[in-house]
């Protein structure tokens, strides 16, 4: 299968060598990578146009854009930057992070994955960080989410759900989508990927109050929007986390902010996040 890759890097030179020497050294090799510098200031582009002498299936692109650490648009706007610069002959097109070291049988697993069941839209591993010494599950999401730094995408899959979505919650938005369009998507617990930067960590206020935005978005509504706020702010242990996103749906409620998904679409995202609500609560009973 023809994986192509494109990586958004802002001021990723600490990174963005072990990221891609860890798919160089692929037993499936990706057929072509594009690396986004997103306005970076440090040795970023340089170290990318160093290792694309050595693999010419590198590529280099450089993307001007706000300073700013935002989740959502910024990084999505950086994405079509690169994907734009590639030609149509893949089989699957990856979003991945910089600051993630993959292992060598990720895109070889991932095909087997995609050969072994042709309407699997989406696939990926687990992202680990390092705590003590040791690297241990980055344990912020459900295990059966795909985090934003590995997505991966079957060609006919990407193109039903209209590609990504340029705002916060696009990488939730993108699964549900999926599955409203009758593909499925799966993690696969075996393939431990290294998160190098804990996710967020340059977050300020403002990109805090975007997933409570990406929650109206997304037409949740305001209980599954409380819900789903809480869950979040308890997985990363902060109660000021719970009133950022309740702040930030207030807010898009209030400036009628345009939706991300059509009323059908939303109507299958309250449903299915409901059902799952209702399934998780009889197997705690």
């Amino acid at each position: 299968m023809n994986f192509y890759i494109v990586i958004p890097a802002h001021n990723e030179a600490n990174f963005i060598g072990k990221a891609l020497q860890s798919l160089i050294n692929q037993s499936l090799r990706p057929t072509k990578i594009v690396v986004v510098d997103d306005n970076s200031t440090d040795g970023t582009a340089s170290i990318v146009t160093d290792l694309s002498k050595q693999c010419p299936w590198i590529s280099l692109v450089s993307n001007t854009s706000s300073e700013a650490h935002l989740p959502g648009g910024k990084i999505i706007n950086a994405f079509y930057k690169g994907y734009e610069s590639l030609d149509s002959e893949y089989d699957v097109i990856c979003k991945f992070d910089a600051d993630v070291i993959f292992p060598e049988n990720y895109l070889e697993t991932l095909a087997k994955h995609y050969q072994n069941n042709p309407r699997l839209g989406m696939v990926a591993g687990h992202c680990y960080i390092k705590q003590n010494g040791s690297w241990v599950l980055e344990n912020l999401t459900s295990k059966d989410h795909i985090r934003g730094g590995l997505k991966a995408y079957r060609k006919d899959c990407f193109s039903e759900i209209g590609g990504l979505k340029k705002s916060m919650g696009w990488d939730t938005i993108d699964e549900l989508l999926t599955l409203y369009h009758g593909w499925k998507f799966k993690t696969d617990a075996s393939l431990h990927v290294k998160h190098l930067k804990p996710t967020g960590a340059n977050y300020n206020k403002s990109a805090k109050h975007l997933q409570g935005t990406a929650l109206y978005k997304m037409r949740y509504g305001f209980a599954l929007a409380f819900l789903s706020a809480l869950k979040l702010a308890y997985k990363k242990r902060s109660v000021v986390l719970f009133w950022d996103y309740i702040t930030g749906y207030i807010k898009a409620f209030n400036q009628n902010e345009s939706f991300l998904v059509t009323e059908d679409q939303g109507a299958f995202v309250r449903g299915y996040r409901w059902k799952n609500i209702k399934r998780k609560f009889r197997l705690l009973r």
